[in-house]
This record gives structure tokens, sequence and C-alpha cells, in this order.
């Protein structure tokens, strides 16, 4: 069930507002018309509400996007902006325009039709996120984790662009992998937030290290380096890999903790 979810998920994140791009065809083949049919006021006055249904496209699409991410992380803020919101006001704008100025339809009837579009595009879409998802906890600073979470993460998406641009294959394989443990490491602490503080020599400077001899790598040129230096590369990796693993166990181990401290506790709760 959760392939099937983040299939459609992906889904969703590539195709965006597809149905309100579709939409846009024939008015673009109407914009057309009145442009090589020498109707030329026409024709910007078409313009200017393909211009406005595109942008209310693009918003919506841009909302669903960020809804995606919002659904998809354990820790995170509302989207700033309700762009969903903001494409849906946007295309009846558009629907508006199109009506009245171009259709020379009546103003209510315009009115009418604009407030089903933008009604219809957030009842399609749902409504844009609001809360935010951070946890209520005693034990660590919730915009600090975010902010720690957030740096990491945006952290090691910078380590796996720079890593595309690394030819060798191994040493490329290690970084994936090396990025993946991290990532673990990253969903472990958003799960329990209290792993902060545990982990935080491993988001500062672990993380940091890979990004710096990725970069280094990267500055040279890499038929210039040698067999020994990669050989020493994949060491290095390697053994950041090992790391990762004792850190994401020792997380783990700590969770097993806590969890049997409140059976222990709740024992003797049943017993008092």
């Amino acid at each position: 069930m959760s392939n099937v979810k983040r299939i459609g998920r992906e889904i969703h994140r590539r195709t965006g507002a597809l149905l309100l791009y579709v939409a846009l065809a024939p008015l673009f083949v109407s914009v057309m018309v009145s442009l090589f049919g020498g109707e030329y006021r026409l024709f910007l006055l078409k313009l200017g509400g393909f211009v406005l249904w595109s942008l209310a496209a693009a918003l919506v699409t841009r909302g669903i996007r960020a809804q995606l991410e919002y659904e998809e992380a354990a820790i995170t803020k509302a989207p700033s902006l309700p762009l969903k919101s903001l494409g849906a006001a946007t295309l009846g704008l558009g629907v508006f325009y199109l009506g009245w100025l171009v259709g020379s339809e009546g103003l209510w009837q315009s009115l009418f039709v604009a407030v089903l579009a933008a009604a219809g595009v957030v009842l399609y879409y749902g409504p844009d996120p609001r809360e935010d998802k951070l946890p209520e906890s005693d034990d660590v600073n919730p915009e600090l984790l975010l902010r720690s979470l957030t740096e990491a993460r945006d952290k090691l998406e910078e380590i796996r662009l720079h890593g595309k641009e690394i030819h060798d294959l191994r040493l490329h394989r290690e970084i994936e992998h090396a990025i993946d443990k991290a990532e673990a490491i990253l969903d472990t602490i958003a799960e329990d937030p209290k792993d902060l503080r545990a982990a935080r020599k491993f988001l500062v400077v672990y993380i940091d290290g890979v990004a710096r001899v990725t970069e280094r790598y990267r500055a040279l040129e890499e038929s210039e380096i040698d067999e020994e230096t990669k050989e020493r590369l994949y060491t290095l990796l390697r053994e950041v890999q090992d790391r990762f693993d004792r850190e994401l166990e020792r997380l783990r181990a700590n969770d097993r903790f806590d969890l049997d401290v409140q059976i222990d506790a709740l024992r003797q709760q049943i017993k008092e």
C-alpha cells in the first residue's frame, strides 16, 4: 500500500495541475486564430486570459508539490503561501476576464462562472496545508529541530547533486550509500526529536565532512587522480558509512531503552 501511495504522489508531483494545462489547448488555438486572422485587439485580449490561466496552472502545480513535500515530511512548517488557493483565485479571475471582456457575457453571469471555476479547483485539488507539523516536546526546541533537519537535508541534497558530476561509478555509488544512511538517521531524529542532542555531532561534523570531500574531489580533474588516492577515498567513505551505521544503531538502541523504561513503569503502575 505504501508503494502505491508513493507512486501516486510521484505521479501527482510530475503532472501537477495537468487538467488545467490541458484546458489551455483550445484557448491557445483561439489566440492563434485571432492572431493569424488579423484581429489584433481580440488577440491581445485573449492573450491576457491565456496568461492568467497559465499562471493559475503554474501556481496550482507548485501548490501540489509543496503539499506533497509537506505530507512526506514528519516535521515541517506549512507552506508560507497558499499556492493552490492563489491559483484558484487567479483562474477565477481569468475565467471572469474571458467571459466578461472577451466573450461579452453579462457581468453577473461571468462572475458566477468564475466563482464556480475557482471553487472547482479548490474542491478538486484540495486546500493548502496551514498547520505546522512541529512536535510538542520539552526535550528540544521545535524551531531548532526543524532548522537542524532542514540544513542537514539541504546539505545532503547538495552532496547528491555534486556526486552526480563524479564519473567514477564506484565513488559515486559509495557517496549514494552514505547519503542513504544519513537520511535514515535524519528520519530517526524526526520520529524521536530528543535524539537531536545525541546526534548533534553527526549533523555538524560527519555530513559536513562528506560534503567537503565531495567538493574537493570535484575541484580536481578526475583523470589526474591516481588509483592510490581513489582507494583512500573509497576507504574513507566506507568508514563514514560504518560510522553512520553505528550512529543509527545507537539511536535505535536508545529508543529501545526508553521503551523498556516505559514498560517497566507501566508494570509497576499495574502492580500498584
